[in-house]
């Protein structure tokens, strides 16, 4: 019983954090830059799906993925377990360090430069590599569920 909650956990927290980066990814790009104060808005909006789907949704899939390899001892010899376990640490780093950092920054920022606190040119430069660490966190968390799904196994070579 306790492999099938962590196994309907995991997936649940899979579907989030793919979720929210696609969220994430799509306000980014109709995000208004006619209007800083609408551009503020989409940020502040990014933000909350950063905060309140996508980190929560990676802390359920790393933690109920870590506890049924804990439960389940076939995981624990099982390489594509491994190899999720190994590519879920870049990807909890990189989703905190810099994508949900990102948001918080960009949403602070775009918020002062909409009051005038805060030169708007300057939003581009600082958030140059997000696109590419929303992409690069996508492909773990697909790579992740591939893994997933497809369950690689050992074949063993026949002696001739």
């Amino acid at each position: 019983m306790a492999r099938r909650i962590l196994k309907i956990l995991h997936l649940l927290g899979a579907i989030g954090l793919t979720g929210a980066l696609a969220a994430y990814m799509i306000l980014l790009a109709r995000a208004p830059d006619d209007s800083i104060a609408d551009y503020a808005i989409v940020r502040s909006n990014i933000e909350a799906i950063s905060a309140w789907l996508l980190v929560p949704s990676l802390a359920i899939a790393l933690v109920s993925g870590l506890l049924a390899m804990a439960v389940y001892s076939p995981f624990q010899n099982a390489g594509w377990v491994w190899a999720k376990a190994i590519l879920g640490l870049p990807m909890f780093e990189g989703t905190l360090a810099t994508i949900d950092s990102t948001a918080q920054s960009a949403a602070a920022l775009s918020a002062q430069a909409a009051a005038g606190d805060f030169d708007p040119a300057l939003l581009s430069e600082m958030f140059a590599r997000e696109w590419s660490a929303l992409w690069l966190i996508m492909a773990l968390s697909i790579a992740q569920t591939v893994l997933g799904v497809w369950r690689p196994r050992r074949r063993r070579r026949r002696s001739s």
